[in-house]
């Protein structure tokens, strides 16, 4: 986890960050103290455990995504959704995505991390990736696709180490918000 906090998500103290799809928000073990940090999730149960362990770190709340859903939060230094995208359609991560450019600060990042079916991956990856209960797993470049509707800059990097079984994951990093009028219509 150390690799993905620091070398990815590269929070600092005082951020302030939203995370879409938090789960029960494991992620803030690996994470500065002195962040604003806040948490949605469609699912109470993750939420009701998210606020039991870490109810002093942050605010969370259960939240689908949806272009309501970030109505009046505020702005964020980093958003971030770690496994969700592989579990929406197109149009749900589209939402994520439009969701996510309507709350980010200028000079502020969106972070996604997924499993991904790349070319000449470890079978065993795929495997895992396929047997995912995520039935959207992308390659990079349908990731990218999705980001870049939003997002002027856009990169993925493919990493197959960061966990100890072998798996691929892709990481998405955007910037630059597109104002919503130059977003083009989804294909």
């Amino acid at each position: 986890m150390s690799r993905l906090t620091e070398e990815f998500l590269r929070i600092t103290p005082g951020q302030r960050v939203l995370d879409i799809g938090c789960g029960p928000a494991d992620i803030l073990a690996h994470l500065p103290e002195d962040i604003d940090y806040q948490g949605y999730d469609a699912e109470p149960n993750y939420i009701a455990t998210a606020r039991k362990r870490y109810g002093e770190r942050g605010s969370f709340a259960v939240r689908a995504v949806s272009p309501e859903a970030v109505n009046n939060i505020g702005t964020f230094d980093v958003v971030m959704s770690i496994a969700v995208l592989h579990h929406l359609t197109d149009a749900e991560a589209d939402t994520l995505f439009a969701s996510a450019a309507k709350v980010l600060r200028p000079g502020g990042r969106v972070v996604t991390v997924d499993c991904a079916y790349v070319d000449g991956q470890n079978p065993i990856a795929r495997i895992l990736a396929s047997l995912d209960r995520g039935k959207h797993v992308r390659s990079p470049d349908g990731y990218l696709s999705l980001a870049r509707r939003h997002f002027e800059q856009a990169d993925a990097t493919i990493l197959h180490d960061l966990i100890a079984v072998p798996y691929t994951h892709c990481i998405i990093e955007a910037r630059v918000p597109r104002h919503p009028a130059d977003v083009p219509p989804r294909p």
